[in-house]
């Protein structure tokens, strides 16, 4: 848990590095776009945030927080059920959205329009979402003997093509890609744990940093708009 309540923001990992984007979030509104179980509700919490965790699932909504209730968090953290495309929040009342691997389960035109909708002038907005650009990884990928349990009937990898076109009203944006095929699918089949995953990762991250072209084939994406 402590890895996220500062990380550098070369961090060779995916999610410290989006919390290393949110930076000082004190006293900030933070919508947490599609809370789930709270994994993530209880870190905003924890970096002081007035976190408005949004859900579809009244289900997940409740473990989200029991989470908070075993770990003792008493921070600002509103609970809300609604839809990611109808978000019950005013216009520009939110500082910074937050949304760990939603965007690919959703209709992209109805959530950029709320995204864009509900910050506040000059607010962000932080994704970290599963990428495929590449037509041959993706036939590769599915050759793969595994399958997560809770996917979803709509769930699929977006592409650079698409993220652009949600970006599209916001003042600026900035992506940095995350993993390699070749590391997430060691991983999914669980040949990469521990040290191994680090180290694989870090080579990952060192190769685009020398060849920023490569980003294309990256599996993972962090995503800032600026509205």
């Amino acid at each position: 848990m402590l890895r996220y309540l500062d990380p550098p923001l070369d961090t060779w990992h995916e999610l410290e590095y989006c919390y290393a984007l949110l930076g000082d979030a004190r006293g900030k509104t933070v919508l947490e776009y599609g809370c789930g179980d709270g994994r993530n509700t209880l870190l905003l919490a924890l970096r002081g945030a007035k976190v408005k965790a949004l859900d579809i699932s009244p289900d997940l909504i409740d473990v989200a927080r029991k989470r908070l209730e075993a770990n003792n968090i008493e921070g600002d953290v509103e609970f809300i059920v609604g839809s990611a495309h109808d978000v019950p929040l005013p216009d520009e009342s939110v500082d910074i959205v937050f949304g760990m691997a939603i965007l690919h389960h959703l209709d992209l035109e109805l959530s950029a329009k709320e995204v864009k909708r509900v910050l506040k002038k000059g607010g962000r907005a932080i994704f970290n979402e599963p990428v495929r650009n590449s037509r041959i990884v993706k036939f590769a990928r599915k050759l793969v003997p595994y399958q997560s349990p809770d996917i979803s009937p709509y769930e699929r990898p977006l592409t650079d093509k698409e993220l652009g076109v949600f970006g599209e009203g916001f003042s600026s944006c900035s992506s940095r890609g995350f993993t390699f095929p070749t590391t997430e699918v060691l991983e999914k089949i669980s040949l990469l744990q521990g040290k191994c995953r680090k180290i694989s990762s870090r080579i990952d991250q060192g190769v685009m940093n020398v060849f920023p072209s490569l980003k294309h084939f990256a599996g993972k994406r962090v995503v800032e708009f600026i509205k």
